[in-house]
């Protein structure tokens, strides 16, 4: 388990490639100044990470942030994902293309496969070894998979993928699919951290909110992080955006940890990936 220390801290992955630990989510944030504005000023405070996907249609908006930002482009780590409806190798190989004309960049540092969209995402596969292998990506990984889709995967691929990026909070753990991950070197990435906002109408952190003077969101983030998974909270507003990062200067114990564990009911606020409509 890597030290967490910063804003600015990473966990490598299998391919030594470092990821910033702490990302800006951008789902749901519109294509216009409002995603702009937000991946702007998350850069200039301070964050290095910014998750996007074709789906979410701000791609452009993603790519101006970045632009507008004080920082390089070699200096922000940046996700796209292929969508369900371009899977298959060509289809890939044309929207990998697609995504990086409107994120006006030629190459981004991890391209996902969305969802595991059944007989395609192995041909979707090849696609991502491709641009992996010719280096138009650093990072190669795969989005709500879980174990048998994993297994599945690993049975034809050449490459283990880096990064299995999955819905994650205390009512979602699943903590045997956080290992199996683990045992395989693929490192484990959280969407909706908050359930999808549902967090804040709940009472589970508020011990701890007391103990360290942190918000319910501040926790949770915390917890992901020592458990080695890396967060992408989604925010627009400036002030969630500079919070979320507000979580370096407290350590949860073992026991809060495994306490925020043993919430774990299987709930999800997202699709299930064994019964999603492709």
């Amino acid at each position: 388990m890597s030290e967490i220390t910063d804003l600015q801290g990473t966990f490598t992955l299998n391919n030594g490639v470092e990821i910033p630990y702490l990302g800006l989510g951008t789902y749901q944030a519109d294509n216009d100044q409002e995603v702009v504005h937000a991946v702007k000023y998350a850069l200039n405070m301070g964050y290095r990470h910014i998750d996007t996907a074709a789906i979410y249609k701000n791609e452009e908006g993603v790519g101006k942030g970045i632009k507008e930002s004080s920082l390089a482009r070699e200096d922000v780590f940046l996700t796209t994902k292929v969508w369900n409806s371009d899977q298959g190798y060509d289809d890939t190989l044309k929207a990998f293309e697609a995504s990086l004309g409107r994120l006006g960049t030629d190459y981004v540092d991890l391209y996902l496969i969305h969802w595991p969209v059944v007989a395609k995402y192995k041909e979707t596969w090849k696609a991502l070894e491709k641009l992996y292998k010719e280096k138009r990506v650093r990072a190669i990984g795969v989005s709500n998979f879980l174990q048998h889709h994993l297994e599945d995967l690993l049975t034809s691929a050449e490459i283990v993928p880096m990064v299995n990026q999955m819905e994650f909070h205390p009512y979602l753990v699943q903590q045997d699919l956080v290992d199996f991950c683990t045992a395989k070197g693929i490192q484990y990435e959280s969407w909706s951290p908050f359930l999808q906002g549902k967090l804040f109408q709940l009472d589970i952190t508020k011990e701890l909110e007391k103990k360290y003077g942190k918000t319910a969101a501040q926790i949770v983030l915390r917890w992901n992080l020592q458990k080695g998974v890396v967060a992408i909270p989604k925010s627009v507003h400036e002030n969630r955006i500079a919070s979320n990062a507000e979580i370096f200067d407290f350590e949860l114990s073992d026991e809060e940890v495994a306490y925020l564990d043993g919430m774990d009911k299987g709930e999800r606020t997202g699709p299930d990936p064994d019964n999603f409509d492709f």
